[in-house]
Formats: C-alpha cells, sequence, structure tokens
C-alpha cells in the first residue's frame, strides 16, 4: 500500500529533529551506547540470526549476493567488535581545525560539526545497518535507512536492537529509521530536500547512477569497485601469486575485489604460474587473445574462456575475472583510465621507477604498490569502521569513517564589532 507524502514528510521531520538533539550528547554516552549494543547484539544473536534466515530463504545460495546477505556467529561477532572500535575513537566533533586573530580583533576559528541526517540507500548488507548507524551516531548524525528488500527482515531485527539500546539510554529513537523496502521510499528520501543533507548509495553500480540521476539531495557516491591490478615486467612472481589470489577471492561480494589482471607482455610466460591458485577456487578467467594462448592447456579448459569487450570494465563480485595483456606501463595506466570506477587499483612491481609513475599518475581512491586491493576497508585503514568507499572527489574519498561524516562551520568572536562599507 502507498503511504503519502505526509507519512514521509513527518518521519523525516523527526529524523531531523533528533539529528538536533545528537549534536548535544556527551561523548561518554554516545560510547556508552554503542558499547552497550555490541553486547546486545550478542545477547540477541539468535534473533538475528533467525531473521537473517528469512532472507537467505528468498535467495539463491548461487546469487553473488548471497555472500553479502549472509550473516553468521563470526560475522555478528565482528560487527560487535567494530561496534567497540568506533565507540573507543576519538569523538571527531568540536575539532579546532584553524584559528586566527584579525588585525581588528576579530577571532575566527573553524571547528567540526556533524553532516546532519545522512541518508543512505544500500542493497543486501545488513552489517551495513550496523556500521552506518555507529559511524553516524559517533559523528552526531541522524541516518535515514533504505535497505533493499533482499536484507528486509535482517535491517528489521538489527534497527530494533539499536532502538533498545538508544531508549534505555534515553535518546531518540528516530535517530536511526529504516525506511520501507519500496521504489517510493527511495523516491520520497531522494526528494527530502529541506530534512536530509546528504544521500549516500552502497551498492551496485545500477543502484548508484539512480541515485545520482534523480536525487534532489547532495549526493557522495560510494560502493561500486571496478577493480585492477597491473603486473610489471619487474614484479616478483611469489608476491603477484599472492597477492592475485587474495584480491580475487578473499570474497567475490565486495567491491574492492579483483577484476581485472593487467599484465605486462613480457610476463606472458609466468601468467599460468601467476593465476594457477585461482583453479581452485574454480575462477572463470576471461582472457584476450594473448593470454588466452600463453593459458591454454595450462588453466582448466571449462574455466578458460576468450574475452569480449564488455568483460572490460565490468564489476563482476563473482568468482570471474578478466585479463588484458599490456605492452608497457603506460598502456596498463591507459586502460585503467578508460575502464576504472576510480576504487582501488595495484601495481606490482620491483621497479621503484614504475611503482613511482603508477602511484603518482592513476587516478583512483586508493592506489596500491606490492599489496592486495582487498585492504580499501575503513577498519583496515585505522577508521575504526567505515560508512562506504567514497570514488568521488569532492568532500570525501576513499573509506568514510568519522572524520569524513562531518563538516565544519566558522565561530566569529567579537567586541562590539560592526562593519561599514
Amino acid at each position: 500500500m502507498a503511504l503519502s507524502t505526509d507519512y514521509y514528510r513527518s518521519v523525516f521531520s523527526a529524523v531531523r529533529e533528533a539529528s538536533r538533539v545528537l549534536v548535544g550528547l556527551e561523548p561518554a554516552t554516545v560510547d556508552a551506547v554503542l558499547a552497550d549494543l555490541a553486547d546486545e547484539l550478542l545477547l540477541q544473536q539468535a534473533d538475528l540470526l533467525l531473521a537473517n534466515a528469512r532472507d537467505l530463504e528468498r535467495m539463491s545460495a548461487l546469487d553473488p549476493k548471497y555472500d553479502r546477505l549472509q550473516l553468521t556467529p563470526a560475522r555478528v561477532a565482528a560487527i560487535a567488535d567494530d561496534l567497540r572500535n568506533v565507540a573507543e575513537l576519538a569523538s571527531p566533533l568540536g575539532k579546532v581545525m584553524s584559528t586566527q586573530l584579525l588585525d581588528n580583533g576579530l577571532s575566527i576559528s573553524k571547528i567540526s560539526v556533524p553532516l546532519g541526517v545522512v541518508g543512505v540507500v544500500y542493497e543486501a548488507r545488513p552489517n551495513v545497518t550496523f556500521d552506518v548507524f555507529a559511524i553516524c551516531f559517533k559523528s552526531g548524525n541522524a541516518c535515514l535507512l533504505k535497505g533493499g528488500s533482499d536484507a528486509e527482515f535482517s535491517n528489521i531485527a538489527a534497527v530494533n536492537i539499536i532502538r533498545q539500546v538508544l531508549a534505555r539510554h534515553q535518546v531518540r529513537g528516530e535517530s536511526v529509521t529504516l525506511l520501507p523496502t519500496s521504489r517510493e521510499a527511495t523516491e520520497a528520501l531522494l526528494n527530502a530536500t529541506g530534512y536530509v543533507d546528504v544521500i549516500i548509495p552502497r551498492g551496485s553500480q545500477g543502484l548508484i547512477e539512480y541515485v545520482r540521476a534523480n536525487s534532489r539531495v547532495p549526493v557522495i557516491e560510494t560502493g561500486a569497485g571496478i577493480v585492477h591490478t597491473y603486473v610489471d615486467e619487474s614484479a616478483n612472481l611469489a608476491k603477484t601469486r599472492a597477492i592475485v589470489f587474495n584480491a580475487k577471492t578473499r570474497r567475490v561480494s565486495v567491491c574492492n575485489a579483483l577484476d581485472c589482471l593487467l599484465v605486462h607482455q613480457a610476463r606472458l610466460p609466468d601468467l599460468p604460474a601467476i593465476v594457477e591458485p585461482l583453479a581452485t577456487k574454480e575462477v572463470q578467467i576471461f582472457a584476450d587473445a594473448r593470454a588466452y594462448d600463453a593459458l591454454a592447456g595450462h588453466y582448466p579448459s571449462a574455466l578458460l574462456h576468450p574475452a569480449l569487450p564488455a568483460h572490460f570494465g565490468t564489476e563482476f563480485l563473482d568468482y570471474k575475472m578478466a585479463i588484458q595483456t599490456v605492452n608497457d606501463i603506460d598502456q596498463a595506466m591507459q586502460h585503467i583510465a578508460t575502464h576504472s570506477s576510480k576504487h582501488s587499483e595495484a601495481i606490482v612491481a620491483e621497479d621503484p621507477v614504475a611503482v613511482a609513475l603508477f602511484l603518482r599518475g592513476v587516478d583512483a581512491a586508493a592506489v596500491y604498490a606490492n599489496a592486495s586491493t582487498a585492504f580499501t576497508d575503513g577498519a583496515q585503514f585505522g577508521l575504526g569502521a567505515e560508512i562506504g568507499i567514497s570514488t568521488q572527489k569532492l568532500h570525501a574519498r576513499g573509506p568514510m569513517g568519522l572524520a569524513e561524516m562531518t563538516s565544519y562551520k566558522w565561530l566569529v568572536r567579537g567586541d562590539g564589532h560592526v562593519r561599514w562599507p
């Protein structure tokens, strides 16, 4: 049943009011809520997993999104650990970013403040519900969550747990609000000017493009990762094997997973050894003509396919990977510039000149040398947790932790100062 415009206006208004209260919370209260939530999450783990099982029943285990959707005791414990990590971090609010005393006697300082109300549109990842709440709450922001229908029961259970803890600490429950899973709710959120300060989409390229094209509220793009790793002529074979295997197979459903391997033509003889471990995970390879010839007879034929143009620039989110042969590092960087989503890109090389050129010249939120792109993660970057990986350049870029969820304002102190022309 369609909900009225008045309904959404009342919901958004309540969240806006809650955001004003959050600004005044003592840091000790904020930290106590997050620590209590971590404990409560473990106490109510069975109910959360039961709700998650209801969601999983509606999705094929072969669907690439199944892994994103699935919660396990180990994953719930990791969420609880992240909540405690965020609680232990210093508050990002009230930081004096700059201060100056003008010649006329005015004292001007710039301090960090919350963004206000953060709307997040996301797909089948119930852990995002806890991550977003923790980061937003710690940074003084209220959050409006629009999860996908795939994770409906999991998200409802998660928000219920959060609100129980908020009530226990006498904090307004509207500080975290879960919208219906309908497209109507998405459209209402994207048009909530005056109520919502920023929209952050987390999910597929299609979701991000839809939000960007239809939102009247400012958008920070996150999530989609078309990720490359370039194997230079100088690359160490053992390092390359380990990095490629980890980047591709650690978790194929996440945005920092490897999609396309770029191989210097001089290293084609080593290509069978580089990709050999991938066969143990039954990774489907889509190789250009030169790479295909190098792998024929060395990689399982059922898993080896000629690449089509569409395979380059694709975020697979599956046990699939493209391979492109390049003549040199310049061609590799050109390929990345053409197909990258500006998320994470890597080079494996022992030549310091090649490394320096790649790190300087590749335009992405995170650029790696001799390391797996699997490290593009807020917790791994020492941020405690993240609300997403920003792939744009305005306001925030890369993993968005507490600091990235703040803006600033100017404080001007005078003593009867006035200004005339």
